[in-house]
């Protein structure tokens, strides 16, 4: 017998006849369990994704190698999660949500448990690109997911809720990780997500949807896939690679080109294919192009954010993995409340006037920071990280539930990896190009400090006598003494230097976030209409 309440609620979606069925079968809480299950994947691959920053520095001393190898750590995450995300729409067409989600979650724990034991940094780059893989195919989900098992005027308060489980990576990783590395080794960070995953298994298999059974079955378009893939490489080799080998050398400028005509054959190749692997039509909707490009700029502020927080905390302040991870933990807080509100608000009100709310909240904890130097305190840092944390929660949701709502329903499942692709592509240049800034700008600020040291600078001969006196104790006789002393005063020259690096990447991220305002504004209200499906 037929639940009235279950049909009227069914009469309501815009959905496929099996989701309906299974609705049937399981009841009104089906939808909330599907989102749950998706939920705990997203836990296990986004908590992996941020969780890796704070071990960056350990990694960096256990291997002997400088930032510009170890930002590879998250950028390798980030360029595989990219690439696999436009996959998502023809692999859920051919395969269904739930072979995808069991699949991802075992290429996700061959990659967790192949970094745990990774004996070189080669090794553990391989399995963040198998960890990144699996993060791909998920992510989307529950953008695509959301349309199909809710009705439309659910959708915001479901995605609020839902992202609750975003939250859960850069509120609790980056403490969970501290505390590893502090009382075990990195090596356990790759560990965390494991316990996740296998719930996940289960749950998969006997509540996600399957295949459809008389549902199209588009080829693969293994030429764009090849062609992208190239062009994101090869893109991220020249930017970390450009000041090691200079960047008129013949490999930059060959990668660069590479780049270039990569991306060129990618575009026509997707305009011309019968199943693209991006059907890049869906950018022809033109409040769906500005959210992209505001995506992409978001996505570069966010995750850079991420990366270089704990690096600063670190490498700067000297804090433990344990404090670095702990002084996330308030502001996750703050995005757990934040994120429901803004899915409620998106449901209501003008979304540009939430982005620019939160961005400018986002841009203004940037500008805080950099004021930031190794005498900043603790909590005066961890507030900061809460401010930050609040303009992030307030316009992560909104802005996906803006950009899948420009799109028709045939177009959701490209929207979704559209969408996320776009982040996620800002969010590994974000990363790369910060990393770079960073040694740079370490650079000129060592170079810029050392022409003061001149003879006869009163600073640079206190602080000299000072290193002298403090060692005078040991023995050593005056020559060894002013060589220590010079080479003390030279190690605090590049510290100096390298905080004031990090003020500068701290206002790069500010000023990147003001301009993201810039295409949110290019938007009128009439492209802010919410279209019925």
């Amino acid at each position: 017998m037929s639940d009235p309440k279950l049909e009227a609620f069914l009469d309501k979606l815009t959905t496929t006849e099996t989701i309906k069925n299974l609705y049937r079968q399981h009841g009104m809480a089906y939808g909330w369990i599907v989102m749950f299950t998706i939920s705990l994947a997203t836990v296990a691959t986004q908590i992996t994704g941020t969780i890796i920053n704070v071990a960056i520095p350990e990694i960096m001393g256990t291997y002997g190698i400088g930032q510009d190898k170890g930002q590879w750590l998250s950028t390798a995450f980030l360029a595989s999660a990219t690439i696999t995300m436009v996959m998502t729409s023809w692999a859920t067409h051919n395969f269904g949500v739930r072979f995808i989600m069991l699949a991802s979650m075992i290429i996700y724990i061959v990659g967790s448990l192949l970094g745990g034991v990774s004996p070189n940094l080669e090794v553990m780059i391989l399995a963040r690109i198998l960890q990144g893989a699996a993060a791909g195919f998920v992510t989307p989900m529950i953008m695509s997911v959301i349309f199909l098992l809710f009705p439309f005027q659910m959708q915001g308060r479901v995605m609020g809720i839902t992202m609750l489980s975003v939250v859960l990576a850069p509120a609790v990783g980056p403490a969970l990780g501290g505390i590893l590395i502090d009382t075990l080794s990195w090596r356990y960070v790759y560990f965390v997500g494991v316990p996740f995953s296998l719930f996940t298994l289960p749950a998969a298999l006997f509540f996600l949807p399957g295949n459809e059974p008389d549902g199209p079955r588009p080829t693969l378009d293994w030429q764009g896939l090849l062609l992208i893939s190239i062009c994101v490489c090869s893109l991220l080799l020249a930017l970390s690679d450009g000041e090691r080998y200079g960047w008129n050398s013949n490999y930059i400028v060959t990668a660069i080109g590479i780049t270039i005509s990569s991306f060129a054959m990618f575009i026509y190749r997707e305009l011309h294919c019968d199943h693209p692997l991006l059907d890049l039509r869906i950018f022809g909707y033109y409040r769906f192009a500005i959210m992209s490009i505001f995506a992409a700029f978001f996505g570069a502020g966010m995750f850079g954010s991420f990366y270089i927080v704990p690096l600063f905390l670190q490498i700067s302040q000297h804090l433990t993995p344990t404090d670095a991870g702990m002084i996330a933990v308030p502001g996750g807080l703050i995005m757990a409340i934040a994120f429901p509100l803004s899915g409620r608000i998106a449901d209501r009100y003008d979304h540009r006037l939430l982005f620019t709310f939160g961005i400018l909240i986002f841009a203004y904890s940037c500008w805080l920071m950099v004021s930031a130097d190794v005498n900043t305190n603790f909590w005066t840092f961890c507030w900061w990280i809460v401010i930050s944390r609040l303009g992030m929660g307030l316009v992560a949701p909104s802005l996906n539930l803006s950009a899948m709502q420009a799109l028709p329903m045939e177009h959701l499942q490209h929207g979704a990896g559209a969408i996320n692709f776009v982040r996620q592509l800002g969010g590994a240049f974000g990363v790369n190009l910060l990393s770079l800034a960073i040694t740079k700008r370490t650079g000129f600020h060592r170079d810029n400090v050392f022409a003061t040291q001149e003879f006869g600078n009163s600073d640079s001969v206190a602080a000299l006598e000072g290193i002298q006196r403090s060692i005078t104790a040991e023995g050593l006789s005056t020559m060894e003494q002013q060589y220590i002393a010079y080479r003390t005063l030279a190690q605090m020259i590049y510290h100096q230097a390298e905080v004031y690096a990090f003020q500068d990447g701290f206002l790069a991220l500010g000023i990147m976030l003001i301009v993201s305002l810039i295409p949110i504004w290019m938007l009128r209200k009439k492209h802010l209409v919410i279209l019925s499906r």
